[in-house]
């Protein structure tokens, strides 16, 4: 797989998976647990290991790009009482599927990052919530765990330290809402999963009160290849302030959908030739590069811009969970978006009202335009709309719904305005 400046490099997490080989012994024989043995034996101090994390520019994969070292320094380390580590496996965004993959295909190096991550931050109990709508990834998972603690990789005094680490795996409910983390912490509890006020924080009140940390999948996964290489080796095979290797969700008009680790920074025009290139030799139109939630993106900015956080931000979008969704010429943005914004109004869990509300406004009105009754004033009252959510929840929800919305006018808003003018779509034939 070719990378930056013509580097050669293989994937870290996927690397030599063949959907059979996830069980301990393969993964040992990769080199798996060594990091953990090695932090164990040589009684590395917590804080080594935090200052390694913030060496490589390791930023949280699940969405929201924080530092991970950063984040890990949060947890009070003198708190007498219990503290717990989650992770976060609610895998609901649309066009993301590489946590499952994980847990699928390589569950023991996100149980070494976990306990990696408990040894730093000084906890002793952590949960991995995983979506309610993947059975067998879950009971993959669970059959991963049964082996670590065979091995004493869990459970107390781990390879004879005197570490202890208890890690069980929950199943979630199938609610998107639920990947945000507070609202994860609430189901995680027993309770309706809505999302909390903050602050306060997980970091000082999380689950069942108490200070916790949570990570997506992802992130824990790469931490056992951070110790491995070092921190300043894993963030050179990025970019700078965006270190290591990411996994991205292909999906859509490509030719090989499916997931593919690549260093951060690597052009678009890369990735989508991994992906094998469009489908049936069609022209790029549009693309959302990191799930649903992220505002569209044309095909021509896309193919100028490379895939990392700033690079996305710059181009005028975010890199989010990774999950590219590409669309080609045969594509309607009205259809596209409309099936977004359904989406957003079902799955709104109603607590706040410009969310609640807001959320079905966008989804009639959009369908009204697809239908062909749009009215000419209705994309500034869907950009009025959007401008009522956004900002305005106790999570990002509410962002996640106004975006699409707002990107698609901007960047398509001729098609928008065919479709209201003539009743019909300006694409000639479309799925």
């Amino acid at each position: 797989m070719t990378s930056l400046h013509n580097r050669h490099i293989k994937p870290l997490i996927l690397a030599g998976l063949d959907g059979k080989n996830w069980h301990l012994q393969d993964y040992v024989a990769r080199g798996g647990y060594q990091s953990l043995k090695r932090i164990l034996d040589e009684k590395i101090p917590p804080e080594q290991v935090i200052a390694e994390l913030k060496a490589s520019s390791l930023r949280g994969r699940g969405g929201a790009g924080f530092p991970t070292g950063l984040k890990w320094s949060f947890m009070p380390r003198q708190f007498p009482g219990q503290k717990y580590l989650v992770c976060n496996t609610d895998e609901g965004e649309p066009g993301t599927f590489k946590d499952r993959d994980i847990i699928r295909y390589n569950p023991h190096a996100l149980i070494e990052g976990m306990a990696i991550g408990a040894y730093a931050m000084g906890i002793t109990v952590g949960y991995n919530y995983i979506h309610g709508e993947i059975f067998a990834d879950y009971d993959r998972f669970e059959e991963a765990l049964e082996e670590a603690r065979a091995a004493n990789m869990l459970g107390d005094r781990i390879h004879g330290s005197d570490f202890s680490f208890q890690l069980y795996a929950f199943h979630g409910y199938g609610a998107y809402i639920c990947g945000e983390e507070t609202a994860l912490l609430e189901s995680l509890e027993g309770k309706k999963g809505q999302p909390r006020f903050k602050p306060p924080f997980p970091a000082s009140f999380g689950l069942y009160g108490k200070p916790t940390t949570i990570n997506n999948t992802e992130t824990f996964a790469a931490v056992p290849f951070v110790l491995a290489m070092g921190g300043e080796a894993y963030a050179a095979l990025g970019k700078p302030n965006n270190g290591g290797t990411k996994i991205f969700s292909m999906s859509g008009d490509v030719a090989k959908p499916g997931n593919y680790e690549v260093p951060m920074g690597t052009p678009f025009a890369t990735l989508l030739e991994l992906a094998g290139g469009m489908r049936d030799g069609k022209k790029i139109k549009a693309v959302i590069p990191g799930g649903s939630s992220m505002p569209v993106l044309t095909g021509d900015v896309m193919m100028a811009t490379d895939m990392d956080y700033d690079s996305i931000a710059k181009a005028g979008s975010m890199l989010g969970s990774g999950a590219v969704i590409v669309m080609d010429e045969t594509r309607c943005m009205v259809k596209s978006l409309l099936r977004l914004s359904y989406f957003y109004f079902e799955e709104s869990c109603g607590q706040c009202t410009p969310c609640r509300e807001g959320t079905g406004w966008l989804y009639r009105m959009v369908h009204r335009i697809e239908n062909g009754q749009g009215r000419p004033d209705d994309l500034d009252m869907l950009n009025a709309v959007a401008d009522g959510i956004q900002g305005r929840t106790i999570c990002a929800l509410g962002d996640a719904a106004a975006m699409p919305v707002r990107a698609f006018i901007k960047n398509f808003r001729a098609e928008f305005e065919y479709h209201i003018e003539h009743k019909h779509c300006l694409v000639p034939t479309y799925l």
